[in-house]
């Protein structure tokens, strides 16, 4: 009998290792996010982001009309933008980061979801729980976070519904970019490490 369970176990585990690898794959990506941020590495941070599904995100039909010296120069402004006005707001919460705990990824069609808690142990507000949930998508064979939702809210949601949708109707291409380069200026001095 004990050498039949030898085996039993053995396949058991082998089963289990391509969800297990699927879901380190789609962690991965989250957790290099959480680090990268807390340790004042923006750029790599940065790295972890779909930036061209963002951009499609944010300007729906809008994206296609865009040439594609427009499309390179939004993202490039996107994520300047996006790292030097969120991650030092971020940044001073996880240094009181207690832990980070991810749920099972879902995997659909190229995209993922996941949910995790991040726990805040603030030495004056006490102990705070983030709710977080994570869209990713498959680019080029690894995943990359799309969007991160808190409190039900979509990061991109809100960007696209408040300030995109808005300026795109008022002014096209020229006068979203225009835009753009105006804060990225604004923020010259915010340092993406």
């Amino acid at each position: 009998m004990r050498r039949w369970l030898s085996p039993l176990c053995s396949l058991t585990l082998l089963a289990a290792l391509p969800a297990f690898a699927a879901h380190e794959d789609i962690v991965k990506p989250l957790k290099l996010v959480v680090g990268n941020v807390r340790f004042s590495r923006d750029k790599a941070a940065l790295a972890q982001f779909a930036t061209e599904d963002q951009g499609k995100a944010l300007l729906g039909d809008d994206w296609a009309k865009g040439t594609e010296a427009q499309r390179t120069e939004f993202k490039s402004l996107f994520q300047t933008i996006f790292g030097k006005v969120a991650f030092p707001k971020i940044r001073e919460d996880f240094q009181y980061l207690q832990s980070v705990t991810y749920t099972e990824p879902k995997v659909e069609a190229g995209k993922a979801s996941d949910d995790s808690t991040i726990v805040i142990k603030h030495p004056i507000k006490g102990t705070q729980q983030l709710k977080l949930k994570y869209a990713l998508v498959n680019v080029g064979g690894a995943w990359k976070v799309l969007d991160v939702s808190v409190l039900g809210d979509s990061m991109l949601k809100g960007i696209r519904e408040d300030q995109v949708t808005p300026i795109m109707k008022e002014s096209g291409w020229p006068g979203l970019l225009k835009l753009m380069r105006e804060k990225a200026k604004e923020l010259e001095k915010v340092q993406l490490k």
